[in-house]
C-alpha cells in the first residue's frame, strides 16, 4: 500500500477514506491514477483528460470509494463481484463490507504488480469474477473454478474465523488472505502456460495433474506429513501442488504489500522490490528482518505475531518462480 495524502490540505489518508477528516473534502479513488482524488459536492472528479468520474453507487452499501465512469454506476472493482447477498440478508450484507474492502486492496495490489484484472463480463473464458456468498441459509465452499472465486462471507465474522482457525490449527486466517490464496489459483490456471515455467513449477510444487479429490481426502484424514516445515510455507500447502502454489502466491502478495507499505511510511529504506533480480533476496535481506521487527512490535502490544511463519529454502525457490511468473505476466510475455 502507498501513502496517500489529501490533494487539498496534504493530510495523510487511509485507502478507505471517503472524506478528508482534516479539511472535509470529499474523496474518491481513481484507479487510473492509482491515487485518492478530491470530488465535488456531487461526487464528481474531472481527470487530466477532461473525463468526468463519479463516486461508485456502492459507497453506502459497502463503503466503496472507487470512481465509476457513469453517474449512478459502479466501479471496476465492484464490477468483479458477480453475486452478493440479497438485500434482505442483513448479516450477509454486513459481512460483505469487509469482503469488498479486502477485494479492493487485492485489485490495487494486482494493478501495481502489472497483473491484468479482466472481469468475466468482458472475457467469459479467461476473466475473473467473485461470488461473495452468505452461508446464513446454506453452506458455502470457498474456492476457485475457471476464474470464479467463491468466498464464504462468514469469514468476515471474527468469532467464526477464529474458531475455524483454531479448529484447523492454522497460524493465520484473514479475509484478505483468503482472497490472495484463491486468486493464486486463478493466476496458476490463467497464466502458468509457458512450457519452461510449467516444467519448473512441477519440479518445485509437484505435478498439479495429481488427483485433487484423493489428495483432499488424504490431507483431512492424515494431516500434513512429518517434517513438512522444511519444504512448505504452511501445512495446508502440503495437500496438493495446486494448494502449494496458491499458498505461496498468497505469501508473495503478503510480502510485496508489506514491504511496499513499510517503504511508503519510511519504516524501511528500500528501493523498488519489483526490480530485484531475485525475490528470494528481497525476502532474506528485507522481509525477514522487517517481519522480525514487526513481530516484536506486536508482542510489545500484547498481540500475536504479525507474520507467524518461517520461510525455508525450498519456499524461497518457489517464491522466485512466482516472482518470475509475475514479471512475465506484467511484461505481457505469457503464451495463450
Amino acid at each position: 500500500m502507498k501513502a496517500f495524502a489529501c490533494r487539498v490540505c496534504g493530510s495523510r489518508l487511509f485507502f478507505e477514506n471517503s472524506v478528508c477528516v482534516t479539511c472535509g473534502t470529499g474523496l474518491g479513488f481513481s484507479r487510473g491514477e492509482a491515487d485518492i482524488v478530491p470530488v465535488d459536492a456531487a461526487g464528481r472528479y474531472v481527470d487530466a483528460a477532461g473525463l468526468v468520474w463519479h463516486v461508485c453507487r456502492n459507497l453506502a452499501l459497502t463503503g466503496c470509494t472507487w470512481l465509476a465512469p457513469l453517474e449512478g454506476g459502479q466501479c471496476a472493482a465492484c464490477d468483479l463481484t458477480r453475486t452478493r447477498p440479497n438485500d434482505a440478508d442483513a448479516a450477509g450484507l454486513a459481512y460483505l463490507v469487509d469482503a469488498e474492502r479486502a477485494k479492493r486492496y487485492l485489485v490495487f495490489e494486482l494493478d501495481r504488480l502489472g497483473v491484468p484484472v479482466v472481469p468475466k463480463s468482458a472475457d467469459a473464458i479467461d476473466g475473473l469474477c467473485f461470488d461473495l456468498l452468505s452461508s446464513e441459509t446454506a453452506p458455502v465452499v470457498t474456492g476457485h473454478d475457471d476464474g470464479v472465486v467463491t468466498i464464504d462471507l462468514a469469514e468476515a465474522d471474527d468469532a467464526h474465523r477464529e474458531s475455524v482457525r483454531a479448529q484447523l490449527g492454522e497460524t493465520y486466517r484473514t479475509m484478505l488472505g483468503h482472497l490472495r490464496h484463491e486468486v493464486g489459483h486463478y493466476i496458476q490456471w490463467r497464466f502458468l502456460r509457458d512450457d519452461d515455467l510449467v516444467a519448473r513449477s512441477r519440479e518445485l510444487f509437484g505435478d498439479e495433474r495429481a488427483d485433487y479429490g484423493e489428495a483432499l481426502d488424504r490431507h483431512y484424514a492424515d494431516g500434513a506429513p512429518a517434517g513438512w516445515e522444511a519444504s512448505f510455507i504452511s501445512a495446508y500447502a502440503t495437500m496438493h501442488p495446486f494448494e502449494d502454489f496458491a499458498e505461496t502466491w498468497a505469501h508473495f502478495l503478503h510480502i510485496c504489500d508489506s514491504v511496499e507499505t513499510a517503504r511508503a511510511y519510511a519504516l524501511a529504506a528500500v528501493g523498488d522490490i519489483r526490480s530485484a533480480p531475485r525475490f528470494s533476496e528481497v525476502v532474506r535481506l528485507i522481509w525477514m528482518p522487517l517481519a522480525t521487527a514487526l513481530n516484536m512490535m506486536n508482542r510489545a502490544m500484547g498481540k500475536h505475531d504479525l507474520y507467524p511463519f518461517v520461510i525455508p529454502e525450498p519456499v524461497l525457490d518457489k517464491l522466485d518462480l512466482i516472482a518470475q511468473l509475475q514479471h512475465r505476466v506484467a511484461a505481457g510475455g505469457v503464451e495463450d
